[in-house]
Parts: C-alpha cells; structure tokens; sequence
C-alpha cells in the first residue's frame, strides 16, 4: 500500500473528531452560546451518570464472552502498563518543571490517562471501514474485533481512572472544604466556570445501640457493613462507570443472562437497543465538551508553557517509543498472536491524547461525590425498621 493511501486512511478518524471539536468550539462562542459554563457542566454530568455508563456497558455486553476475554488477556495488561509508564513519566515531569502544586495530579493525569475507550471507538472501526484496509479483514469481523478491543480498553482504563487518578488528582487539588451541619460543601473551580457547590448529605439514619443492651452477631455485621458503604473511599470507586463496567462484563461471560438481553430474537433485546441507542450520544458529547473548553484557552490556568510541551513529548514521543519496546518484547515472549490488527491496537495505546477523559474527569462536579453505596445504606436501614 502506498504511502498516500496509508496517510488517507489514517486521517480520515482523527478528521472525524477534529470536525466535532472545531463544532464543540463554535456553539461555545458568545453568538451561539449554546455550550456555555452551565451547559457544560449540565452535560458532563450527562455523561457521567447516563452516556458513558450506558456506552460502557452495551459495549462490554455485547463483545465480550469467557473465551474472547481469555484471548485479550493482554490487553487490559498492556493498558496498565501505558498508565505506569505515563504515570513515572509525569511525575518526573512535575518534578522537572515545577507547576503549581495543585496541578500536580492533573498532569499526572495528562500523561498517564488518554482516550482509549472513546477514540478507540472512533478509529478502529474507521480503519475497518476504509477499503483496502492495511490489515487484510473482512470489514464485518474487523468491525466486530475493532469493537470488542475498543470496549475492554476503555473499561478497564476507567476503572483506573475512578479508583487511581481521582484519589491523586483530589489529593493535590485546591479546594475549600466548609462544613455546614451534617452537610459537607466543596467549592471547586473548573474550566474557569463559577464555582460549583456540591453537597454531600451524610445525614442518614444511625444506628444507636444502649450501652446496657447486648448487641447480636448479626447487628453487629450490619453497623460493620454499613460502615464501609459509608466510607469516602468506597463511594469514589464505585463510579457509575465502574458499575456499568462490572455489569456490561457479568452479561457478556454468563450465557443465560447474554442470551436474554443480547441478539435479535432475545427477549429482553428492547433493552439493550434502547441502552445502546443512549450510550452513543457519549462520544459525540465528549468531544464536543472538549471542543468547548478549548475555546477558553491557558489563559489563567495556571500551566506554564514547559509543562504543555513537556505532556506533549511524552505523549507523543516517550510514551509510543516505550509501547513499541513492550509489544516488541511481548511478541518475543509469545504473550500475543501475531495478528496485524491486534498488535496495531496495543501499539495505538500508547499514542492517544488524553484531552476528553481529563476534561470530563475534571470539569464534572458529580466527580466529587457518588451515591450507589448508600442506596445499599438505605436499603439496609429500612429492613432494621420493619
């Protein structure tokens, strides 16, 4: 294939989503004003807790079985050592250039975290698409592979994203913590938005046990449970994201329950289209977000240029000569099978930018507090009354 077609193959996705930037860009500029600080924030919030918990999950569902799971052993693994490499990469980077330290976990996070999911989603299946494409496939089993290695990338990196980067990013972030009562209040400021207030109610019910009255084996499991939902750190993991990931997986290995919700003739199939038909309005909203915020600029942010340039180098130098050492070396171990189009997706994970899961992942106040464990802390207490 000659060089010209290579390169027309490979624009054509990255121009589909330089298109929907530039798009997000202009419906943020004061004429439209249609993605303003309130319309972003309204829709990452969208995203967070329907589009992308809805994309992850009918993704997940619908490629991934036991065996394909067994044969893509390599691929989650390879995405943690993408976070890794990115992670050392960046730390020394703040150390060399020195940002503001509460930027500190946000550029971590730049150099560690990239797109996997999202614009695997985009460029795979285009790739497939484009005749005569590099690999040799069929466009239907190209699209189907394209797909499946897209959807495990992307949920195994947000699983380390709300259960890794949220805890760095929150430990080096400058915010104001005011305690009102049993409500606690966390103002942070976001893409130079107005400060946004989150509140957490932690105002639930107690269970209060008299000093003098012996207390069961079984109340004693409960207060202990009930204690861990409550806690910060389990409420942080558990991200709508993360659930979705942990159910999209449950139905794509356990036959019965696939054969319900998955395939025309299956008698749930109602509910996964309508999921599906949801969840794909996360791509096109991330983008356009990111789009949006791009119109703002540096200005203000406090980053200088060296630490910019600095991501840049180890996004798009450091990081895809280190994947091309680790794939080389996988091969050489036979950890992975020699097809083109598989070992092209282990490589492309090091080369992803990471601007849309950081934007989503910083401008979005539901970042700061999930409720799904203390629906379980409810639930709970309601039975201790009856």
């Amino acid at each position: 294939m000659d060089i010209f077609r290579l390169f027309i193959i490979s624009l054509m996705p990255v121009l589909k989503v330089l298109l929907v930037i530039i798009a997000g860009s202009i419906l943020a500029t004061q004429r439209f004003d249609l993605l303003g600080c309130d319309a972003r924030r309204h829709l990452n919030n969208m995203v967070f807790y329907v589009f992308y918990p809805a994309l992850i999950g009918c993704s997940l569902a619908d490629t991934m079985t036991l065996e394909g799971l067994a044969d893509l052993w390599f691929l989650p693994v390879n995405v943690l050592i993408t976070c890794v490499i990115g992670s050392i990469l960046g730390w020394i980077l703040v150390i060399v250039t020195k940002p503001p330290r509460h930027l500190w976990g946000l550029v971590i996070s730049c150099t560690s975290a990239a797109n996997l999911g999202n614009m695997l989603l985009i460029i795979l299946p285009a790739l497939c698409e484009e005749k005569n494409n590099p690999f040799g496939e069929v466009a239907s089993t190209c699209s189907a592979n394209a797909k499946a290695y897209a959807s495990l990338s992307l949920a195994i990196q947000i699983i380390y994203i709300w259960s890794v980067l949220y805890f760095l990013l929150r430990m080096y972030a400058n915010h104001e913590v005011k305690e009102t009562n049993s409500n606690i209040s966390i103002i942070v400021a976001v893409n130079g938005c107005t400060k946004d207030v989150i509140h957490d109610p932690v105002g639930l019910s107690q269970i209060h046990n008299d000093g003098n009255q012996k207390v069961s084996t079984t109340v004693k499991f409960k207060q202990l449970f009930m204690k861990i939902m409550r806690s910060e750190s389990l409420r942080k993991i558990f991200a709508p994201a993360t659930i979705a990931a942990i159910v999209g997986f449950l139905i794509g290995i356990a036959s019965p329950i696939r054969k319900t919700f998955i395939g025309d003739s299956a008698p749930l199939h109602v509910i996964y289209s309508a999921t599906e038909l949801i969840g794909n309005a996360g791509i096109p909203s991330i983008t356009l977000i990111v789009g949006a915020n791009l119109l703002k600029g540096l200005s203000g942010s406090g980053v200088g240029p060296s630490v910019i340039i600095g991501i840049l180098i180890i996004r798009n130098i450091f990081l895809p000569v280190s994947g091309i050492g680790v794939i080389k070396a996988a091969k050489h171990l036979s950890l992975v099978d020699e097809d083109s189009f598989y070992l092209f997706t282990l490589l492309i994970q090091y080369a992803i930018p990471p601007a849309m899961n950081i934007g989503t992942f910083t401008s979005t106040q539901s970042i700061m507090y999930f409720h799904f464990p203390k629906l379980v802390i409810v639930f709970f207490e309601y039975q201790s009354t009856l």
